[in-house]
């Protein structure tokens, strides 16, 4: 139950964060809001290290495969998609294609096994639930 109600609040706070973002990058611009805003998820980090507790940053060295350290690159990139695709779209058109393009390539990771994602085997159920979301989104886009 935990993780239900961390996962809805983690879209609560990804859809605010991209109204947010967008109104900043109004102002700023594209790449200053994206500057600002990793910086300061790094003084909130940072913060929230000396507060908790200090684990060892030279771990990062021992990490397997190297290319799991790009998550913060990652990060950059999905500030500058959300900005744009909220701009353009709005915040509900955006954000509902941005869950099920997440849903989409999560379900395809499990499938494959990929980036030591423990394999799963195809479900018709579930590829029954991302069809059902295609069509809300249809429905959603139908004026």
């Amino acid at each position: 139950m935990t993780g239900f109600l961390i996962a809805l609040l983690s879209g609560a706070l990804m859809s605010v964060q991209g109204v947010f973002n967008t109104q900043v990058t109004k102002t700023t611009g594209l790449w200053v809001s994206n500057i600002w805003v990793q910086l300061s998820a790094f003084l909130a980090c940072l913060a929230v290290w000396f507060l908790a507790g200090r684990a060892d940053v030279t771990a990062l060295a021992k990490v397997e495969p190297k290319y799991m350290l790009l998550g913060g690159v990652i990060g950059a990139g999905i500030t500058w998609t959300v900005v744009k695709s909220m701009a353009s779209l709005g915040p509900a058109k955006a954000a509902l294609l941005i869950v099920i393009s997440q849903l989409i390539v999560a379900y395809v990771i499990e499938l494959l096994g990929m980036f030591g994602v423990e394999k799963s085997p195809f479900a018709f159920r579930k590829l029954a639930g991302l069809v059902v979301a295609l069509i809300g989104i249809a429905i959603f886009q139908w004026e």
